[in-house]
């Protein structure tokens, strides 16, 4: 690790189309969702809903990816939304979008290692006679990813995989028994019904909901190391949004209908009382012991591998802001032997362990505190991002001439801007059902942060373009745009 090699070292033509697939649901992997983020949307916000929610959102998001895939096969850069904002709307723009990913991305995976040391902490005191605090299993598991992501890209992506093919075959065996079995006596329409998702808790419901999406970006941000960038990351992406969206609706629904829905043994007081073990101990009732504790032991690695991935992810954000100097230079060396971004994976694993620190010396609960508020900032940042994201697509295509339709370059972007703005309102203006009391200040505190750091980062960009210009002009050109640009006053850009 002492060596290193020069700016722009990422490790190229690395990863296949369901490589980056395992990147982009590892994310979000099925066990994560369904034990972590689904029980919580049941127990915070009391709607049966979450199953059609899941329908709703790779709905906007397959519109939003028809833009952001046409988009991808001139922009390859490990900043992601940071290159198509600064290449849509402006480079102060493109500032201002990388500050609010890596606080969504860094939200979201400290916030993981509150669940993964709640449940994973929780299962193995009990079977082992331990009395552990949680943040030691937190700590652990740290260390591990800290150390993984420092090693080759394709190494994590088998990782990733193998974690990722077990859990859905648990998930899968757990489907069959839950449908079989439902708690009324046979199945119902309940979570499927609108009216049980637009109501007053929608806000909730879509916060938790989007989390599941979190990973969407992950075909981006390998881009670089895509063994053939114009196709791989467009066929990607779709794969995971249509993964993600059913087999996550249809495994929500499963867990509904086997727990039941009202009552004080229906899903959301089951979920509120026991968080991730609503789901184990429904499959340990369906089945056996052994298949239970086989479940928790998958839900361990599921969320291992949901942080390992965003890991990943911030690391190289924090690679493509110091290549190109808009953060000190040394976060864009790489290894020498792996290509891996290993600067900017240690700072994230310098700052996690910071949070997670004052989460302990504060007395944070992990499940309904530091996972469920970290989800609601990672939600709203990334909504932010993707909204902004469809906005760029149609000032990238406005300004350049290419094959793309009409569809493509300004009517699906335009759609989809629309409809993510609509789902970050609701979010923002419900975000009391994520356990905020209404009278908190961090009713508006914890949403507030993406708005801080959208700020701050415009700012930042602003003063590069007055007193670093050679800094400025580089900003998201290390993507490769191989198009001619029509002249500036056909679209305003900073």
């Amino acid at each position: 690790m002492s060596s290193q090699s020069p700016f722009g070292g990422l490790a190229p033509r690395r990863l296949g189309a369901m490589h980056i697939v395992f990147f982009t649901v590892a994310a979000s992997a099925p066990l994560t969702v369904l034990g972590g983020g689904v029980t919580t949307t049941f127990a915070v916000s009391g709607s049966l809903g979450a199953p059609l929610s899941f329908v709703v959102l790779a709905i906007v998001l397959a519109i939003f990816a028809v833009g952001y895939s046409a988009m991808s096969r001139y922009v390859a850069n490990a900043g992601a939304f940071y290159a198509y904002l600064a290449q849509g709307l402006g480079r102060a723009f493109g500032v201002s979008a990388s500050f609010v990913a890596l606080l969504a991305y860094n939200a979201i995976q400290i916030g993981l290692y509150g669940l993964f040391g709640y449940a994973v902490g929780g299962f193995i005191n009990e079977k082992a006679g331990l009395t552990w605090h949680w943040s030691v299993y937190a700590f652990i598991a740290m260390g591990i990813i800290g150390l993984l992501g420092v090693l080759k890209v394709d190494l994590n992506a088998t990782v990733l995989a193998v974690f990722l093919i077990a859990e859905c075959i648990i998930i899968a065996i757990f489907d069959v028994l839950a449908l079989g079995s439902p708690a009324a006596g046979s199945l119902s329409l309940d979570g499927l019904n609108p009216s049980q998702l637009f109501n007053g808790t929608i806000g909730a419901v879509m916060a938790l909901g989007i989390a599941a999406f979190a990973g969407f970006e992950s075909g981006a941000i390998f881009s670089e190391e895509a063994k053939d960038p114009k196709r791989t990351i467009a066929r990607a992406t779709y794969i995971a949004v249509a993964f993600t969206g059913i087999f996550y609706a249809f495994s929500s629904y499963a867990l509904l209908q086997a727990v039941g829905p009202t009552g004080d043994t229906g899903i959301a007081a089951t979920s509120a009382a026991a968080g991730p073990g609503a789901l184990f101990g429904t499959l340990g009732a369906l089945s056996n012991g052994f298949m239970a504790d086989a479940a928790v032991v998958l839900f361990a690695t599921s969320v291992f591998a949901a942080m390992l991935s965003f890991h990943n992810g911030v690391a190289r954000y924090f690679f493509a802001l110091g290549r190109e100097r808009v953060l000190p230079g040394v976060l864009g060396r790489t290894g020498v032997r792996t290509g891996a971004p290993f600067v900017g994976s240690l700072l994230q694993t310098i700052i996690a362990a910071v949070v997670v620190t004052i989460a302990v010396v504060s007395g944070t609960d992990p499940l309904l505190e530091l996972f469920t508020w970290l989800s609601g900032v990672s939600a709203v940042g990334l909504v932010a991002l993707l909204t902004g994201t469809s906005i760029a697509v149609i000032g990238f295509f406005l300004r350049r001439q290419t094959e793309e339709n009409l569809w493509q370059r300004i009517i699906a972007p335009a759609l989809a801007a629309i409809l993510l703005a609509s789902v970050l309102f609701l979010i923002v203006t419900n975000f009391e059902y994520l356990g905020v009391s209404p009278e908190s200040k961090l009713m508006w505190i914890l949403p507030g942060f993406t708005l801080v750091a959208a700020v701050l980062g415009l700012i930042w960009g602003l003063a590069l373009k007055q007193v670093r210009s050679d800094v400025y002009n580089g900003i998201g050109q290390s993507a490769t745009d191989r198009l001619e640009v029509l002249p500036e006053s056909t679209y305003a850009t900073l």
